[in-house]
C-alpha cells in the first residue's frame, strides 16, 4: 500500500495501516461491532488509539468476545477478574463503565430494535464526508457528535463525550474523515453502502 496516497496517521506501525484501510471509516451496521468500538474508544480515553488497538486482541479475550449480554451480567469476581488482567488497560471508571453501557446497550436495543437504528440518527442514516485536506483540519468533536453525546448521557452510557463520541463516529464509518487524496476517502465516497 506504500505506493497509493494515504492518511498520515497510521504511520508506518502495520496494525495503524490495516485497521485506517479495512476499517476506520467504513459504514457498519453490525450491533456486535458497534458495541466493541464503543468499549475501546472509551478504553482510549486519555490514551493514542494505537495503544488500544494493540491491545485489542487481548479486550476481546477478556470481555468475552465483546459479547453484550454477558458482559451486562459481569459482577464482582468479573470485575476483579479484569482489574487483575495485565492485557488490558486496568482502569477502574473504564471497567465499570463498559459494563453499565452493555446494560444501556440493551435497553437501547429493546427500545429501537437495534443499536444501530439508534447510532445511525445522528447522522440522518448517511455517512457524513468533511472533504479534508489535511490532519489539521479534522475535527475533534461535532454538532452531531454534541447531539450523540447529550443523548447518550441521558440514557446512563459512560464515557460518551462529545470527543470520544466523534472517534466512535469516525470508526463507525458515520464520518469519514479519510484526507481526499487518500485511496480509501477514493472508495469510500464512490461506493457508499449506507
Amino acid at each position: 500500500m506504500s505506493d497509493l496516497n494515504s492518511c498520515q496517521w497510521p504511520s508506518s506501525d502495520s496494525l495503524m495501516i490495516k485497521y485506517h484501510d479495512e476499517e476506520w471509516g467504513v459504514p457498519l451496521h453490525d450491533d456486535q461491532k458497534l458495541f466493541e468500538f464503543l468499549v475501546l474508544d472509551a478504553f482510549q480515553a486519555g490514551l493514542s488509539w494505537r495503544t488500544v488497538l494493540h491491545k485489542r486482541e487481548n479486550f476481546r479475550k477478556a470481555f468475552d468476545d465483546f459479547d453484550i449480554l454477558r458482559i451486562s451480567n459481569y459482577d464482582d469476581d468479573d470485575f476483579n477478574r479484569l482489574m487483575s488482567d495485565a492485557g488490558i488497560i486496568r482502569n477502574k471508571a473504564k471497567i465499570t463503565g463498559t459494563i453499565q453501557n452493555a446494560r444501556c446497550f440493551l435497553e437501547v436495543q429493546k427500545e429501537f430494535g437495534t443499536f444501530d437504528q439508534y447510532i445511525w440518527q445522528f447522522t440522518g442514516g448517511k455517512t457524513i464526508n468533511n472533504k479534508l485536506k489535511s490532519l489539521s483540519a479534522m475535527p475533534v468533536s461535532s454538532p452531531e457528535s454534541d447531539a450523540m453525546s447529550k443523548e447518550m448521557k441521558s440514557r446512563g452510557f459512560k464515557f460518551v463525550g462529545t470527543t470520544i463520541c466523534y472517534a466512535f463516529m469516525q470508526a463507525a464509518g458515520m464520518i469519514n474523515d479519510h484526507l481526499v487524496t487518500c485511496h480509501i476517502y477514493k472508495r469510500l465516497t464512490n461506493n457508499q453502502p449506507c
